[in-house]
């Protein structure tokens, strides 16, 4: 099963690659992994899909927290949260084929980002589900490229994941 796990680190160098260290050292895959700083300039988020059973997970929370500079680390799988992932697709599109592409750029409420010669970029933003169904409708066209960010997620309503007071050592 796939977990979504939120952690709120301190914006430092080296942070990430002490997180991914962990998973790598212990075995365990990181689907995804997508970081940036938050409303708090010192304090930076990590979203990071993990394949795994709740027993996995668990040992993976318990050892992340461990580390000097993580904060608060949640396992927000089971909560009510919004989760995103952006893609840019560039597709094969000539004078023939681009009135279709463009009918499934606007079923999908994407946007047509670039237009060459011979291609398009599009950019779709929302759930892993609908990207993947647009990547699968574009395939026929001949599909050159895809980046995707990986998955962000924020749970819901007014329950905030507050950064908890850590005595934080400026170096």
């Amino acid at each position: 099963m796939k977990h979504i796990l939120s952690l709120i680190v301190l914006n430092h160098a080296g942070v990430l690659t002490r997180v991914a260290g962990l998973f790598s050292r212990r075995g365990y895959n990181i689907e995804s992994i997508a970081v940036g700083i938050t409303e708090d300039p010192n304090v930076s988020r990590m979203t990071i899909v993990v394949d795994g059973d709740e027993n996995v997970v668990e040992q993976i929370t318990k050892n992340v927290h461990k580390l000097i500079d993580v904060l608060k680390v949640s396992d927000i799988t089971h909560d009510d949260c919004v989760d995103r992932e952006l893609a840019l697709i560039k597709v094969t599109a000539n004078s023939s084929n681009r009135s279709e592409i463009l009918q499934i750029v606007d079923i999908f409420r994407a946007r047509i980002v670039d237009v060459g010669e011979q291609s398009v970029i599009v950019e779709v933003t929302g759930d892993e589900g609908k990207v993947d169904a647009i990547i699968q409708l574009l395939r026929p066209y001949g599909i050159k490229e895809v980046a995707r960010t990986g998955m962000i997620a924020m749970v819901r309503g007014t329950k905030m994941q507050k950064t908890p007071s850590r005595r934080v050592i400026n170096i």
